[in-house]
């Protein structure tokens, strides 16, 4: 018996090796072409002071984010190619004829991608939103100059009876082209411009501010140099708004849609990229048994190129699907974690069939 578990935990192992090593070179193959196309791309913003090395420097440090992005495709290539090169070399033939589940295989399988997706959700919390907002604020910081905009994305925000527009933030947390609309009754009765507010000592401060004031008969406006801000929003809260939500973390992307719900606003993509990242381990598990079942089913004898192949248009239809979900949830008023749900739902569901019928 302490024989035949050796031998099992060996094969377990030499699986995992096998699927692992697979994963990891797809993951460098596609970071490497999607840094050389990037860095291709980024050159045309190269001048005095953002050399052809910063750019380099700028795209390297995004790293993450782009490991983040290109983890499942990884997955589902590499275990594609892990299990088709046993595949051919008919080591999965040997293992099966020795008494080996079909089942036992594929949870060999699942054991490495088990470690990238730890990876992947550590890298997701704790690494990739710090080095998108560094290497935006140094390359804008290259480009521009000291106090460079972090992001020109505007946004729209309610508190209370007011109701604001944010141009931009930059990486000191000056906000730039404030203006507040305030409200009585459903009736404009004030709208102040701002060119830009200051966080100094846990407080706002407005500078350059132009306000008008609407009566029913006339209108009243002046102009103050600097003047405070009461308000509730922090530096924090302003820069989750402005910045691009797609490399928010899950912990910022649960708050920032808490804070959405709070504010009576539609919170549904922050839920979208929230349940996006939390339900990866799903994702991938299910790829994996996508590409289990087309190795022992119908691409067991074909070329590494056609698995390849085939592996990508799996991959970019399980997007594609996803990304026509994601609009359907606002639109017919369904949770987001569907969106996310159905397209894993699926390919697992899929993956199974395919793989009991082979079994």
């Amino acid at each position: 018996m302490l024989h035949v578990l050796t031998i099992a935990d060996r094969l377990d192992r030499y699986i995992a090796r096998n699927v692992l090593a697979a994963i990891v070179v797809v993951q460098f193959v596609l970071l490497g072409l999607d840094i050389t196309i990037a860095y291709i791309d980024d050159l045309g913003d190269v001048q005095a002071g953002y050399t052809a090395f910063d750019a380099l420097l700028y795209l390297l440090m995004r790293t993450p984010w782009r490991f983040y992005q290109y983890a499942p495709v990884a997955v589902l290539i590499g275990a594609l190619i892990g299990l088709g090169s046993m595949a051919s070399s008919n080591e999965l033939t040997v293992m099966r004829a020795s008494g080996r589940s079909l089942a036992r295989i594929v949870w060999g399988v699942m054991k490495p991608v088990l470690v990238v997706v730890v990876a992947v959700l550590l890298v997701a919390e704790y690494v990739s939103p710090r080095t998108e907002q560094y290497a935006e604020a140094w390359r804008l910081e290259k480009l521009q100059g000291e106090g460079a905009v972090l992001t020109s994305r505007s946004g729209w925000q309610i508190e209370g009876d007011s109701v604001y527009r944010f141009g931009a933030i930059r990486a000191d947390n000056v906000v730039l082209d404030l203006t507040r609309y305030r409200f009585e009754e459903r009736q404009l009765v004030e709208a102040t411009y701002a060119q830009r507010a200051f966080w100094e000592e846990g407080a706002w401060r407005l500078e350059n501010v132009a306000t008008t004031r609407i009566f029913a008969d006339h209108t009243e406006s002046d102009l103050v140099a600097n003047m405070g801000w009461e308000t509730s929003f922090t530096p924090t809260q302003l820069e989750r708004l402005l910045r691009d939500i797609e490399s928010q973390a899950p912990s910022e992307l649960l708050a920032y849609a808490n804070f959405l719900e709070q504010q009576g606003l539609q919170n549904d993509q922050a839920l979208l990229y929230f349940w996006q990242k939390m339900l990866m381990p799903l994702t991938m598990g299910s790829l994996v048994l996508i590409a289990a079942s087309f190795v022992f089913g119908p691409l067991r004898t074909v070329a590494a190129g056609t698995r390849v192949f085939y592996g990508v248009i799996t991959g970019l239809t399980f997007k594609y699907v996803q990304d026509l979900l994601a609009p359907a949830s606002t639109i017919f008023g369904f949770s987001p974690v569907w969106a996310v749900l159905v397209p894993t739902l699926a390919c697992a569901g899929v993956g199974i069939y395919f793989l009991r019928r082979n079994g």
